[in-house]
């Protein structure tokens, strides 16, 4: 799967909880936990490459997990806003999600064939990015970079003339 641009969020790991409990550090409005909610929560904790709603969707629905699809869209919307996955685009446009490991402000090393995605620190980017915000006058400047290619697998199996 080919990816893309990046949508702007900044990971953190989740809370879990049960019942009625509210939770919602980030810049989103507080949401309750619901089963649903820690359901998907705990999906991505599981999964380590970026996956689509409906690629969610259908895990969930796999482990017997009552769920439907509107409700994985709000969830994870939600969770993005709140800074607790990062959203990415693939090349067909559609957002994938993932939990990062990394908390704060990180960029990704990205498979164009399989997705699998690796977390970076580049303090050469941001160093550069501050420097030219600064000399065109810009504040409050924001930036993504991530980096495509083909993971050692992909690499591997392009050599060998099955990809």
């Amino acid at each position: 799967m080919p990816f893309g641009t990046k949508a702007d969020a900044t990971p953190s790991n989740a809370a879990s909880g049960a019942g009625g409990a509210i939770t919602g550090s980030g810049p989103g409005k507080e949401q309750r936990v619901t089963k649903q909610r820690v359901a998907v929560s705990a999906a991505l904790d599981e999964l380590d490459d970026f996956v689509s709603t409906q690629e969610l969707y259908r895990i969930l629905q796999n482990q017997g997990v009552s769920v439907s699809l509107a409700t994985a869209y709000r969830i994870l919307q939600s969770l993005a806003d709140d800074g607790l996955v990062d959203v990415l685009r693939n090349g067909e446009g559609e957002a994938v999600y993932r939990r990062c490991a990394v908390t704060g402000h990180h960029h990704h090393l990205l498979c164009r064939n399989c997705g699998k995605a690796v977390e970076v620190e580049a303090p050469a980017v941001e160093t550069w990015a501050a420097r030219i915000a600064t000399e065109h006058g810009y504040t409050e400047v924001a930036h993504t970079v991530e980096i495509f290619g083909l993971c050692p697998d992909c690499t591997v199996l392009r050599a060998a003339g099955k990809l």
